[in-house]
C-alpha cells in the first residue's frame, strides 16, 4: 500500500500527515520478520528521507511563525 506515492519522486506536494502515514507503512514493514536484510536497508533509508523532508517542512513552518518588526526583532505570529 506504500507503493502508490513512491511515484511521487520529489516528497513536496506530501503533507506531513502523509509522511508520517508512509512512515507507519515502512516501520511495519521493517518489523515484518519475512522482509530480507536487503529490504529492511532499503525501507530504513527511505524512512530517513521521510524524516529529513519532514524535519525541513517542520522548519519551514516554523520560520513562517515568526515575523520580522521592522526594527528587526522577531515576534511570534498570532492570529
Amino acid at each position: 500500500s506504500g507503493r502508490k506515492q513512491n511515484n511521487m519522486a520529489d516528497n513536496n506536494e506530501k503533507t506531513i500527515k502523509e509522511v508520517f502515514e508512509e512512515l507507519d507503512v515502512l516501520v511495519e514493514r521493517l518489523e515484518d520478520r519475512e522482509t530480507s536484510l536487503e529490504d529492511s536497508f532499503r525501507l530504513y533509508q527511505e524512512g530517513m528521507e521521510l524524516l529529513k523532508y519532514c524535519s525541513e517542512k517542520l522548519d519551514t513552518v516554523e520560520k513562517k511563525m515568526l515575523q520580522i518588526n521592522e526594527d528587526g526583532t522577531f515576534c511570534e505570529f498570532s492570529r
